[in-house]
């Protein structure tokens, strides 16, 4: 487990910061933070020695803006203000409050959605941002043991939104398009059980609608994004999910659009959509019709962690080794999935298959073009985006991918942050401080901050005793701050750590075969070539490249079979 680190150091109190804020510390009681100003006015954070040390709660900070005036916890004096918030006099008047903002005044409308004291100042600096200078937001910000340096960072993808703010929306990537709404009919089954019937159009191949119909309907999820159905098709039998999502229909569905274009054995199948009115005047829903599939990789671990026990690491090689694979296929076509957490790791505990999931957060990335940094889970978000970096690769995807592979020998995620704060606090307790160099491969912007040295903390002690060498070494290579030294998805895939799935007599616990781990596309074995004698175990090219009908078969049975055997024959006979 990563040690424990005194904040207070991490954070450099003491230190003198770029913009002429700085941090000292008196009687070993109060952080004073003070700005070089013809005033000298202070802005103090007391700290209250009755909280736990590491306890960050906005309750347990006192705002004094003046010394000598009366403490006032959530909000800020509107008597002499300090000099960093002068301007904010003359500019109060333009609020529709009138005055000075207080903090649970702002959060009025949003208590139970702003409970944190990083979701409580999010929603300030987004409500306020045209007011405030990023100086003046320094000021404000105040959390316990976490100075104004980091949350100045924390803060980067709205602070800096004046500087390097994109000069369209990501919404604007997607056109109009014309919604042809599905009449829904209903009707009683043979059973007495409700049947749906729709006009959905297939996920793949031409925009031919035809009618489907779905019984045995029931709610399995839902969120912020729309609701999960369970559903049963009344053709096949074959079980589904719909996954229901209101819609705007000015702008095409960029899961839509992306889902349509993936088909892969390690990604989730669309198998129709189809667009349905909701009870609002205007209100649309899309409907995806996915495969489904009953499990996660979130439920398999929290099952083991639950019954105190670690998940057999013949498991976690075959999950993660799937997970890069697909990882793989969508990043040649340029997708990043934004998103790679336990929840959207699909698994059939049968068979062992690994689906990803959930490519609502994806996007197509171009270079040269803008993206939000505020994405991505957060125990699962790459450095570069806690830094604020907008011009990001799918290199986001490799290191949420080895946080979970760290999360699956731990048995708990490796960076468990309270806040965006404190997700790089926790980052940096393992990996060390970030060289200027790695701050500037992350976010340019921020080559001037002045760090303290901490030094990283071994792997070895990060993980229990008994973790094969081969995983930590792999997790070392994906958890780098440089995004460009991350391994790809296809070089983990050809890791040593996965080499025991490359064996021919390797079997799942329960005994059964290993799902299809080798059957690569042409497309897949294009992406690095130089890779391909590793992926495609030796055993699988013989079978691949000996004649189907015996020694004896002729050269136009080879010819035959040439073209009727597996993609990755032709590639295999290349690489011997």
């Amino acid at each position: 487990m990563a040690p424990k680190v005194d904040v207070k150091e991490l954070c450099g109190i003491g230190t003198k910061m770029s913009n002429g804020i700085s941090m000292k510390q008196e009687n070993n009681k109060e952080c004073v933070c003070t700005q070089n100003s013809s005033s000298n006015k202070k802005v103090s954070l007391k700290q209250e020695n009755s909280r736990p040390k590491y306890y960050r709660s906005m309750s347990a900070c006192d705002v004094n803006l003046n010394e000598g005036k009366s403490k006032q916890p959530h909000s800020m004096k509107t008597e002499t203000p300090p000099t960093s918030l002068s301007n904010l006099k003359e500019k109060k008047s333009k609020s529709k409050h009138g005055s000075t903002p207080h903090i649970d005044q702002l959060s009025k409308d949003k208590t139970e959605k702003h409970k944190s004291p990083y979701s409580k100042l999010m929603f300030f600096w987004k409500k306020f941002h045209k007011s405030l200078s990023s100086d003046e937001m320094e000021v404000i910000a105040y959390i316990k043991d976490v100075p104004v340096l980091f949350f100045h960072m924390a803060l980067a993808n709205n602070v800096n939104a004046n500087a390097q703010k994109p000069k369209r929306n990501e919404s604007m990537d997607r056109h109009s398009e014309n919604i042809v709404l599905s009449v829904e009919t209903e009707r009683k089954g043979k059973d007495g059980g409700k049947v749906t019937t729709v006009v959905a159009t297939p996920g793949q191949g031409p925009d031919r609608p035809q009618e489907v119909s779905y019984t045995d309907t029931k709610v399995i999820g839902n969120g912020s994004f729309g609701v999960v159905y369970q559903a049963k098709l009344c053709d096949t039998g074959e079980m589904v999910a719909i996954k229901k999502v209101l819609q705007d229909k000015r702008f095409k569905n960029r899961e839509l659009q992306i889902m349509r274009r993936l088909e892969h054995c390690n990604i989730v199948k669309l198998k129709y959509f189809f667009y349905s009115s909701g009870d609002k005047k205007d209100e649309v829903y899309l409907n995806l019709v996915l495969e489904y599939i009953p499990e996660t990789v979130y439920k398999v671990a929290r099952h083991y962690s639950k019954s105190k026990q670690t998940i057999p690491i013949s498991f976690i090689k075959l999950y993660m080794y799937q997970l890069f694979r697909s990882l793989a296929y969508i990043h040649s076509l340029g997708i990043c999935h934004r998103d790679i957490k336990p929840q959207n790791l699909l698994l059939d505990p049968d068979t062992g298959v690994l689906k990803l999931c959930d490519f609502g957060s994806a996007k197509h990335l171009v270079k040269g073009e803008p993206n939000v940094s505020y994405i991505c889970s957060r125990y699962y978000r790459a450095p570069e985006l806690i830094f604020g970096a907008i011009d990001y690769t799918t290199k986001i995807d490799v290191w949420s991918a080895g946080c979970v592979l760290a999360e699956l020998l731990l048995g708990q995620p490796i960076f468990p942050g309270d806040s965006g704060v404190d997700q790089l606090v926790e980052i940096i307790k393992v990996l060390g401080t970030p060289t200027r160099e790695q701050i500037r491969e992350m976010n340019p912007n921020y080559t001037e901050f002045k760090f303290p040295q901490i030094k990283s903390h071994p792997w070895q002690q990060v993980f229990r005793a008994r973790t094969p060498p081969e995983a930590i070494e792999l997790v070392a290579r994906l958890l780098e701050y440089t995004p460009s030294s991350r391994i790809s998805p296809l070089q983990a895939c050809a890791h040593s750590f996965f080499n025991e799935l490359r064996e021919p007599i390797t079997r799942l616990p329960n005994g059964n075969e290993l799902p299809p781990l080798f059957n690569f596309t042409e497309q897949e074995l294009s992406i690095q070539p130089s890779l391909n004698a590793i992926l495609i175990p030796r055993g699988a090219q013989e079978a691949s490249n000996s004649p189907q009908d015996g020694a004896g078969a002729s050269s136009t049975a080879d010819a035959t079979d040439a073209t009727s055997a597996p993609v990755h024959q032709a590639a295999a006979s290349g690489i011997a």
